[in-house]
């Protein structure tokens, strides 16, 4: 079964940076195309940026120029630089598979995810 587990998040002032991390296991992670989540309470999940088994990557129009997604499969992670921050990045944001495609097929199976809460 799927294990993603997410790191790195952060209380930030409007314009700052952070970096997230994801490991993931029970998987074979270098054939996988990844990305990043995120839900904001109350609202739907969103996904934020993939990048496929080869290092292909989109974004949300919402965080292209600000984000970059990464991924190490040596070590079976993959990262989210996250800078200039903007209040509506607050949010919980998780990794997990993630197509760019109108249903990402994300696994059934979600990690703690992580909080990132941007003030203004």
């Amino acid at each position: 079964q799927p294990q993603l587990v997410e790191s790195g998040g952060g209380s930030v002032q409007d314009g700052e940076s952070l970096r997230l991390s994801c490991v993931a296991s029970g998987i074979t992670f270098r054939t996988n195309s990844m990305g990043w989540y995120r839900r904001a309470p109350g609202k739907q999940r969103e996904l934020v940026a993939t990048i496929s088994h080869i290092g292909v990557t989109n974004y949300a129009d919402s965080v292209k120029g600000r984000f970059t997604i990464s991924r190490d499969n040596d070590r079976s992670m993959v990262f989210l630089q996250m800078h200039n921050l903007k209040p509506e990045d607050t949010a919980v944001y998780f990794c997990n598979r993630a197509y760019w495609r109108t249903n990402p097929r994300p696994y059934d199976t979600w990690g703690q995810g992580t909080q990132v809460t941007v003030s203004s």
